[in-house]
C-alpha cells in the first residue's frame, strides 16, 4: 500500500502482515502509529481477522512489535487505545505488562455511536 509506504517514509508509522511461519496464512497486521521521535513514543496497533481470535497470536507478537520500538528505534513508551468493551484485548494488554492509565468517556464515534476507549501504556525497562 502506498499510503503506509509513504508515512514510513516520513516515519510515522511501522507496520507489517502477521502470518504463518510458511507465510502460507495471513491473520492480520501490527505495528506503531503516531511514532514521535522528540517524545520517544508510539502507540502500538494490532488487527486480526475473525477467524483467529483467541488463538494468542496478538500476545505472540505484540512484544516482537514492543522489543522493536523499544530496542531499534529508541522509545521510551508506547501507548495502546483499546475501546472500553473489548474485553479480550484488554485482557490482552494486562498479560503483555501494560499499565491501565485511565478510560477516555466518549472518545470517538463508531458506527453511529460514542465508544470510550481505555489508555494502556509501556515504559523500556531499565
Amino acid at each position: 500500500m502506498q499510503f503506509f509506504a509513504d508515512l514510513e517514509k516520513e516515519g510515522k508509522v511501522i507496520w507489517r502482515a502477521v502470518c504463518s511461519f510458511d507465510n502460507k496464512t495471513f491473520y492480520g497486521s501490527g505495528g506503531l502509529n503516531s511514532l514521535s521521535k522528540k517524545h520517544k513514543k508510539a502507540e502500538i496497533g494490532f488487527w486480526l481477522l475473525t477467524e483467529f481470535w483467541g488463538q494468542g497470536i496478538m500476545t505472540e507478537v505484540m512484544p516482537i512489535i514492543c522489543n522493536y520500538g523499544f530496542e531499534n528505534l529508541g522509545l521510551h513508551r508506547i501507548e495502546g487505545l483499546v475501546e472500553t468493551d473489548n474485553f479480550n484485548c484488554k485482557n490482552a494488554m494486562k498479560k503483555l505488562d501494560f499499565t491501565h492509565e485511565g478510560t477516555m468517556t466518549d472518545w470517538e464515534i463508531k458506527n453511529e455511536k460514542f465508544i470510550s476507549l481505555d489508555i494502556y501504556a509501556k515504559l523500556k525497562s531499565k
